[in-house]
């Protein structure tokens, strides 16, 4: 909170991100606050300390991981003051949870500009009443929550209602709570350092220092997923890379045959909605057992990027149960197929970089016969909705003069039968998604760069594609390449950011039509 730290601050609101909301106005706000704490850890409300750190061995100690909702990284309570972040996933991390940081603390000072009423300290006695109610430290009545819920709109400038209707989103099983708990430490910390000048503090530990931009973790991802395609001698098979979810490949491949009494009364895609469904584990459990008997292989992350991966040997499927055909006869031929779960930011690079280099076996040399690289993933859109399918043509790196042209194997035509709309055009690989402002997007949108959307992974993966086929010679220079979103937000729609909510079962058809695309170019190809 020293001078680094006002500059971030007013860096946030001069740019006012659309998923902040009302960040730059005296009231608070709700919907960017839920985001927020949806991807940090719990409890961070309450420390003044915060140290950005690399894997340093934490998780063989006894402090307790804590896993945020929304994002996977591991963190760290060391003690009532100090709250340690693992950064394993680059500079892309450290913007993300720099900006949720910021934000934070704006939001902080914002509830200590309305409760102080001079510089020593004296407080309105709504604060008192919000502050009485957080240490009875239990689950309270309704009676109690409503009276507690009152000063608390008082305190952020905010209804009765609007408080109410969000209330629940903040709560925990263990903090029923929680939204009283996050305002009341976000003040009082701010009152301490506008009182006592306790300021708060964010550090990156010495080994972060000498660690970031190194392919540490994902060197390791790569090598495991490499051996593990050696011990089931597919190493110098054809492969195919699909960067996607845990879900979409196998349940496309496998779901229609396992849950064949089910297809008698629905269509496919009501049978891939049931399968997002939460209270559905059986009939995904169902699916994953019958994937593993027939040629899928899992491989869970212990490297530290978070990302798992699925390996599917095509040989051991038997095509005529399932959607697709394909007409490959010799086993030597047939694809391999790697399924790695999204990266994060520039870390798509790491681990694409690592992934499509040589490996070593007993003295030789050997390169990965990679035939084809798809991505899909969630992406925010200019031009269309939520639930929209976006083609895209180019990745410009937003903050910088590269830009990445290639041939898509995916068009709008092959999208005609998805039911929504699709758009082709560039997309702007952004630095973060709580960077982004409405202004800069419009220019976006309206220049010459004809910018369709926005997302955090496309010109990591263009870039280190790039590399590895046409510099370094690594793979074929003629691998094919896929790039398909789908719209997870429209950042220029009050209403429709990413702080509105998740897709829920919008985003279950443009996922599905995009994967059997993709499956379908890999079997005929």
């Amino acid at each position: 909170m020293g001078v680094s730290g006002e500059t971030l601050r007013e860096a946030l609101l001069l740019l006012r991100p659309e998923i902040y909301g009302s960040i730059a106005d005296d009231k608070a706000e709700l919907e960017g606050l839920l985001y927020v704490v949806d991807r940090l850890p719990q409890g961070i409300e309450e420390c003044s300390f915060i140290n950005l750190t690399s894997d340093e061995g934490y998780g063989d100690s006894h402090f307790k991981v804590i896993i945020p909702p929304k994002r996977r990284r591991n963190c760290y309570r060391i003690d009532d003051e100090q709250m340690n972040i693992e950064i394993t996933r680059g500079r892309s991390e450290i913007y993300d949870i720099l900006t949720h940081l910021t934000f934070l603390f704006v939001e902080s000072h914002k509830i200590s500009k309305r409760v102080l009423i001079d510089d020593n300290g004296t407080t309105i006695r709504d604060w008192g009443k919000l502050e009485s109610a957080v240490k009875k430290n239990k689950k309270l009545t309704q009676k109690e929550r409503e009276i507690a819920i009152t000063h608390t709109a008082h305190i952020l400038g905010r209804t009765f209602n609007e408080i109410s209707h969000t209330y629940a989103d903040f709560a925990t099983d263990t903090q029923p709570e929680r939204f009283l708990n996050i305002v009341y430490w976000l003040g009082k910390l701010a009152i301490e350092e506008t009182v006592n000048n306790n300021k708060r503090t964010v550090t990156f530990s010495p080994v972060l220092r000498e660690r970031l931009g190194h392919h540490i973790h994902g060197e390791v991802w790569a090598d495991n997923i490499k051996s593990i395609l050696n011990k089931n001698h597919l190493l110098k098979r054809p492969i195919h890379i699909i960067s996607a979810n845990m879900h979409s490949v196998m349940n496309s491949l496998f779901a229609e045959t396992t849950l064949k009494t089910a297809k008698e009364k629905k269509d496919i895609f009501a049978i891939f909605e049931d399968l997002s469904q939460p209270e559905n584990k059986a009939m995904r459990t169902k699916v994953e057992a019958f994937a593993f008997k027939n040629g899928m292989t899992y491989i869970k992350d212990t490297s530290g990027t978070n990302i798992n991966v699925q390996i599917f040997d095509t040989a051991q499927i038997d095509f005529s149960k399932t959607a697709f055909e394909y007409n490959e006869d010799r086993t030597e031929e047939k694809a391999v197929i790697i399924v790695m779960d999204y990266a994060f930011g520039e870390q798509a690079y790491e681990t694409m970089d690592e992934l499509l280099k040589p490996v070593s076996v007993k003295g030789e040399k050997i390169h990965l016969d990679v035939k084809s690289i798809s991505i899909m993933g969630k992406a925010g859109i200019l031009q269309g909705g939520k639930g929209d399918v976006m083609i895209p043509s180019a990745h410009i790196f937003e903050g910088t003069a590269d830009n990445y042209p290639f041939k898509n194997e995916l068009s709008k035509a092959d999208m005609v039968d998805c039911g929504v709309d699709v758009y082709e055009g560039s997309m702007i690989t952004v630095l973060g998604t709580s960077l982004q402002n409405k202004e800069i997007l419009k220019f976006f949108k309206k220049s010459t760069w004809n910018v369709i959307g926005l997302e955090m992974e496309g010109a990591h993966y263009q870039k280190a594609i790039q590399a590895a086929s046409r510099v370094r010679g690594s793979i074929n220079e003629d691998v094919k390449v896929r790039y398909a979103y789908y719209a997870s937000d429209n950042p220029l729609e009050t209403g429709s950011t990413l702080a509105s909510g998740g897709l829920g079962s919008t985003g279950v058809k443009p996922t599905y039509v995009i994967t059997k695309k993709i499956l379908q170019q890999i079997f005929n190809q």
